[in-house]
């Protein structure tokens, strides 16, 4: 980020900070740099803003869309939306944004603000079905004219973003701040962790990263009662585990095709209470006003870390560089149960059929020439 007066707030989607958390490191006996990528600073407050931009700058450059006449329709756990919701508010598309009821009331108000239309869908339905936020979206685009799934689980522009912007910033702060006998460093990224919903980050990251410097352990974070870890007998319930999770943005009942194992070195699965107790602790800790997923990460990457092979390689050397997403800020999990235990869950008022139906009528209305406000 610079000093300079930007065009507008899509010059500062990303460029976000690399903090070192040397009170956690050191709480846990470990000798290695542990660094945070902060992406809660990003414009629109998380790492998927990176996403909603490229794929719409993408989509623009390929003649797919265009201001004032398409209707960017997508599914999400909510950052996605608001990250493309905000570059609609700029670029002049409208918006319809589609989550399941599970994910927090801040993002729903965040969306509302910046002008999406939003629809709120069963946790409990199934990727494939009618119900579900993939579903309803599908729904939505073969209804609405001009109605575009730009589709983050499959389009090849979120890995490239990260590829493209993320891996490059983490590269250069590392430049930045070369070795001292305070804080040696061996220059490079050595142990990369994200979490992973889509994949995206965890993909385009390490393959980045990778091709500066061969030896990169890339770590993937999945929530119990989700399917994307590998080998796949990681997923298995064990006795008393559930597959409902209450973490917002990671992990899915289906591969989404940008998620490409190939990059990922090893996986570990995370559970509520770990990944809530972790993000409480950052909070108190280190300052870091991050959400639940940074939490599943920070506490994966410390348990690999410890471990007899983690702590060998990575986490018991000096100068070795561990660098971990923390996708969003505390903002949208403000009222969540988790951080306060006396907020009861709501439900939304913009789920079920009656407000998929209000919305597809509000947008052939609006086709036609005929509309009314919401």
């Amino acid at each position: 980020m610079t000093t300079a007066i930007h065009a507008n707030v899509l010059s500062l989607v990303g460029h976000t900070p690399l903090v070192r958390m040397d009170k956690i490191a050191k709480e846990e006996g470990l000798n290695c740099n542990l660094l945070a990528k902060v992406e809660g600073f990003s414009a629109g407050g998380s790492v998927k803003d990176r996403i909603a931009l490229r794929m719409v700058e993408e989509a623009e450059r390929q003649g797919k869309i265009s201001p004032g006449k398409t209707v960017l329709v997508e599914p999400t756990s909510g950052n996605t939306g608001i990250g493309l919701a905000l570059v609609a508010a700029v670029k002049g598309y409208r918006c319809i944004i589609v989550m399941p009821e599970k994910m927090s009331r801040e993002k729903q108000n965040t969306l509302k603000a910046v002008g999406a239309e939003i629809i709120r869908t069963p946790t409990e339905a199934a990727y494939d079905s009618p119900e579900s936020h993939i579903g309803v979206a599908n729904r939505l685009v073969r209804e609405i004219p001009h109605a575009v799934m730009l589709d983050q689980y499959n389009n090849p522009a979120n890995p490239d973003a990260h590829y493209h912007t993320t891996a490059l910033e983490i590269l250069a702060a590392l430049a930045s701040s070369p070795s001292t006998a305070a804080h040696p460093s061996s220059g490079t990224v050595d142990l990369i962790v994200a979490g992973a919903g889509t994949g995206g980050t965890i993909t385009g990251l390490s393959k980045r990263l990778r091709e500066s410097n061969p030896a990169l352990i890339s770590l993937g974070v999945d929530p119990v009662g989700s399917v994307l870890a590998r080998p796949e007998s990681l997923n298995v319930l064990k006795e008393g585990e559930s597959a409902i999770y209450r973490q917002e943005g990671t992990g899915y009942d289906f591969v989404p095709h940008v998620l490409d194992h190939h990059y990922i070195s090893e996986w570990v699965k995370s559970n509520d209470e770990v990944a809530f107790a972790t993000t409480r602790r950052l909070i108190r800790t280190e300052g870091l006003l991050v959400g639940g997923s940074s939490g599943a990460s920070v506490w994966a990457a410390l348990q690999w870390l410890k471990s007899g092979e983690g702590y060998k390689k990575i986490g018991g050397v000096e100068g070795k560089n561990v660098v971990i997403i923390l996708p969003d800020s505390i903002r949208n999990y403000i009222t969540s149960t988790w951080l306060n235990d006396d907020v009861p869950a709501e439900k939304s008022a913009n789920s079920g059929p009656a407000a998929i139906d209000a919305v597809i009528e509000r947008e052939l209305a609006k086709v036609s020439g005929l509309a009314t406000p919401p």
